[in-house]
């Protein structure tokens, strides 16, 4: 982790945030604490496709935001129907034109929102995929990557969109990498290994040498490809199914969960 970035853990009356501040934009990573989800979603489940109550789901959401200190965004925030694919949103602007142009967009499918638009809260859910924040000045991008982004590089491809909409270099970027299934309880079959291991390099072990899959690992050297710099990838390591206590994991919990959120806004 460099020195001038990082993630502050910080409990916001129950909403635990892993947060951060770089130029205008407040981003946070949520844990599963401080919500009114009951079993087997207890208790800040942001996912609104996993059998929880809406209405749960709903202050569930209004929560996290107030963490982040944009609770008067509510109406304004986007999130995705995540597909697994490697589609990048742009929202430019924060007009009532082009939020309903955005959610048309994205209900369609999308894994990253790149936001270079003031007020407009942005929320991706996760439950062992990795969520990825990348942020300058002046915007920002939340992204998914399962293992089908991760070998599509979604991540490189959100941070050279972003720099594109921004108007900055890859370089100006800092990315921030959040709880995810870490190698060490990740098993995958060999084929999967050998594919990881022809796009990686030897960021991955090849096929035969061992079935643990470091997403993480994979995620940093597709944006240090895309330009990001090393000294500017935070990743904290921090493991779902370790800390399965603070964040959910569909793994541990036998695909019956809530989901924590990779969180994001725009200040005026």
């Amino acid at each position: 982790m460099m020195a001038d970035f990082g993630l502050t853990r910080t409990d916001h009356k129950g909403v635990v945030l892993n947060e951060a501040r770089v130029g205008a934009v407040s981003l946070a990573f949520t844990e599963r604490t401080g919500g009114v989800s009951e079993p087997p979603f207890r208790s800040l489940n942001l996912g609104a496709h996993v059998g929880d109550d809406p209405a749960a789901v709903a202050e569930n959401r209004r929560r996290a935001l107030a963490a982040l200190g944009c609770a008067d965004l509510a109406d304004r925030l986007l999130v995705p129907n995540q597909v697994h694919g490697d589609a990048v949103a742009r929202v430019r602007a924060g007009d009532a034109a082009e939020l309903a142009r955005v959610r048309k967009e994205i209900a369609a499918g999308a894994d990253a929102i790149v936001c270079t638009a003031p007020r407009v809260p942005v929320l991706l859910n996760f439950a062992d995929c990795v969520p990825v924040i990348l942020a300058c000045d002046t915007g920002f991008a939340v992204v998914h990557s399962g293992w089908k982004g991760t070998i599509a590089a979604i991540a490189g491809k959100a941070a050279r969109v972003l720099a594109e909409t921004a108007g900055v270099s890859t370089g100006d970027l800092v990315a921030f990498v959040g709880p995810h299934i870490t190698a060490d309880a990740y098993e995958v079959s060999d084929e999967l290994i050998g594919r990881f291991h022809a796009r990686f390099g030897a960021v991955v072990p090849p096929e035969g040498a061992t079935r643990l899959l470091d997403l993480g690992g994979c995620i940093r050297a597709a944006l240090e490809e895309a330009g990001v710099s090393a000294a500017r990838i935070v990743d904290p390591d921090l493991s779902t199914v370790r800390e399965n206590d603070r964040f959910f994991s569909y793994r541990a919990e036998h695909g019956r969960c809530g989901r924590h959120g990779a969180l994001a806004v725009l200040s005026a």
